[in-house]
């Protein structure tokens, strides 16, 4: 018999509507009533944890800053060699395919609705990125070129998130092949 997977506490359970709010309906579907009546509780419920819509929202980007913070670590704790954070940018963009959808998809929400309601509170995910790009600095690749990579990167990010263009494996074999010519020690 299979063990049934843990039900999410209450806290995730919120913020989980919350996502799926802003992915299915858009921005402004997203209320303290309609994330409640999403997550099965009671206002007075949503309350008890997040006292506002701005605290529902700081826990949203808190929780997707945590979260994209260890995917990445995870994934340049795995690289070898020189250039490791530009590796690991180049991992997170084409080694993980199913990983990648689903996260985009959640972090597409999160961006949407928090840039909406105040652009300001996205700092712990700027955090973040400001991290990442230390460690890419660290990489001393050529200047630009590791900028470049997640540069990049993040078009990839949001012509996904956004639906904006179907690459097929051979235009991602073709990208990954040109970007990985910038992280090589002697690329002109």
């Amino acid at each position: 018999m299979l063990d049934a997977p843990p039900i999410p506490d209450v806290r995730t359970r919120i913020l989980d509507a919350a996502e799926r709010i802003v992915q299915e309906k858009g921005v402004p579907a997203l209320t303290l009533e309609a994330a409640a009546r999403a997550a099965g509780i009671s206002k007075g419920g949503l309350l008890y944890h997040f006292a506002s819509k701005e605290a529902m929202l700081n826990g949203l980007v808190a929780r997707l800053a945590e979260s994209v913070e260890q995917d990445f670590q995870a994934i340049l704790a795995a690289q070898s060699g020189p250039a490791p954070a530009s590796r690991a940018i180049l991992s997170w963009i084409f080694d993980h395919p199913e990983q990648v959808c689903e996260e985009h998809e959640r972090a597409g929400a999160v961006f949407l609705a928090v840039f909406h309601h105040d652009p300001a509170m996205l700092a712990p995910i700027r955090g973040v990125f400001a991290r990442i790009r230390d460690h890419l600095r660290a990489d001393r690749l050529p200047p630009g070129r590791a900028l470049a990579l997640m540069a990049c990167s993040d078009g990839l990010f949001f012509g996904r998130l956004f639906g904006m263009y179907e690459q097929t494996e051979e235009d991602q074999r073709a990208i990954r092949t040109a970007l990985e010519y910038l992280v090589q020690e002697g690329g002109a």
